[in-house]
Parts: C-alpha cells; structure tokens; sequence
C-alpha cells in the first residue's frame, strides 16, 4: 500500500515500533478507587501505600516504569473530593497540581461504587485542560458486564477521553492493556530516569508511609485520619546488617494516644511488627523499628504543624 500524498511507501512497523517514548501520566480520581494498587500493580514494588479506607494517600508519588520501548512516569496522588480543613484541602490541590504539565492524564474511577460529588469536581478540571485523558474503569471483577458497558456509555457524555480500559487493579486485569494505551499517548523522547530507578521518593519517606498504612489497617473510626508519621532517624548497622529506624505516630488527642498504644501497648506492637516486615522487604535487610507517639493538638487544622510534618 503506497501513500497517496507522496506516493511514497510507509515506514516499515518494526521501526516505527522501535521510537523510544517517555513522558508523566498522572493518576488521578475520586478518594478510595485503586489508583495506589494499579500503580504498585503497574511497578510491580509497593511504593505507594493502600488501604480500605478513603483519602490513604496524602502526598503525590512518583513511580517509574521501565519498559522496552517506553519509560512511563506514574504521579500517584490523593483522592480528588469536596475537602474541608486545612490537610484535605492541601491533598486536592496536590491531586489538581499534578494535572497539569504532564504528558497524559489517566482518571481512575471505582466502577462499583461512584462518587458523584468527586467525579463532578474532576470533570469540571478534566474540562479545563488540553491535556489527554484515559479513563480506567477499576474494580470490574465485582460488576456484570451490561452494567459495566452502561457506566461507559456515561462517562462517554461527560468527558471526550482518548480511550477506556476497564481494569481490575487488585487482580491484574486488563493492566497491561491499559499500560500499553498510556505509552501510546506518550511523546517520543530519551527516559528521564536511569533504569534502576523506580520512585524518587526516599527509603525513610516509604517506611513513615508503610508504618501510616499499618495505623490505617489496624484502626479504626477517626483514629488514621489524625495521625501522621515522622521518621526521627534511619540508620544502618553494617557490622550487624540491620537497619535502625526510630519514629514517631503524631496523634491529635491523648484519647488517640490510649488507642494507638492499647492495652498494655498490644496495638503499638502490631502496628511495629506488622510495618517491620513490610519495610525488611523493602530494605532486603533486617530492621529493628521503634514507635513512639505523641500528642500533637489539632495537627491537621495547623498551617505550621502541617508544613512539619511534611504536607
């Protein structure tokens, strides 16, 4: 087949598959959809923590996927909601923030359980931009297919995308076809990071994260959402091969304190041992890991504490 306006013959696909491709994609939508677990899915490494409760992720994470043909730079970022408060408030711009100056945009929504309120906020800014969308359909493992094909149709009238993939996160579904829709979207050009890289975020930045994920799980009602983490040291014993980490779990009450420490200290030591394994795995060494935690009045309302803290 010959191109009509030149008559010249088209490049032949292999080359045209060899054009190395990099660019960021952020991973926006409503709080509690998946987008952590697609991304660490994605990674194959956690580096992202999750949990069954809305609003986990608090800060934006960058995540590098290394593929032959393309290097795609993943922001994770907060659930994108009607926020109130100072700590909520700066997660949604840090969600919005990353929407912009990025290569490709992929809006994760939970296809079981929507969320009008967020999705109206998200479609408003979606309108703003001039930037590519994909649209991810997480969670089908847990709906019929004609519901499924009627939520598209939906999301079909509210926004132009560039394509949409239903996926299961948690399972694998569809994840590479997703990734393989992304890197279509993404300009040719070098990679940004070097290939043993994956986030560009810190060791003791992961393990204050994997220790707020244990409170997260462990806990329950109010208590994860007044808590943050701070890692006071992260050192490393050479001669033992041992990792030494000392942090602290801030809380907002003394009534937090009591629960986060629990009955002669049993849920402190379940929250360290339980984030102990998972930062060993990370670390590929053995850790010992001490918590301590302290009261800090009405952290998440204080503009300063805030910034302390790290959000």
């Amino acid at each position: 087949m010959t191109n009509p306006e030149n008559n010249k013959p088209p490049e032949p696909r292999q080359q045209a598959h060899h054009q190395y491709k990099s660019g960021f994609i952020s991973i926006v939508g409503p709080p509690n959809v998946g987008k952590s677990t697609f991304l660490n899915r994605a990674l194959g490494e956690k580096i992202s923590i999750t949990s069954p409760k809305p609003q986990t992720t608090r800060n934006r994470i960058l995540g590098v996927l290394h593929r032959p043909s393309a290097q795609l730079i993943f922001l994770d970022t907060p659930g994108i909601h009607k926020a109130t408060g100072p700590l909520r408030t700066r997660m949604v711009d840090v969600a919005l923030g990353a929407m912009a100056q990025v290569d490709c945009i992929l809006v994760m929504v939970d296809a079981v359980h929507p969320d009008p309120r967020s999705e109206e906020i998200l479609i408003r800014h979606l309108e703003k931009s001039r930037t590519p969308a994909i649209l991810s359909l997480n969670k089908i493992d847990r709906i019929e297919k004609p519901a499924l094909l009627s939520i598209i149709g939906k999301w079909s009238q509210l926004h132009v995308f560039k394509a949409v993939v239903p996926i299961s996160a948690k399972k694998g579904t569809q994840v590479d076809r997703l990734i393989e829709t992304l890197e279509n979207q993404l300009p040719v050009g070098p990679p940004y990071f070097p290939a043993e890289t994956i986030t560009d975020v810190p060791e003791r930045f992961i393990a204050a994260e994997m220790i707020r994920e244990k409170i997260y799980r462990l806990t329950g009602q109010e208590i994860p959402y007044a808590t943050a983490v701070t890692i006071d040291s992260f050192s490393e014993d050479g001669k033992k091969a041992l990792v030494l980490i000392h942090a602290t779990i801030h809380v907002e009450q003394e009534s937090q304190k009591g629960i986060i420490i629990g009955k002669k200290g049993s849920k402190l030591k379940s929250i360290g041992e339980a984030a102990r394994i998972e930062i060993e795995r990370m670390v590929g060494r053995r850790v010992f890991l001490q918590l301590f935690v302290r009261v800090q009045k009405n952290w998440s309302r204080d503009t300063k504490a805030l910034r302390k803290l790290g959000y």
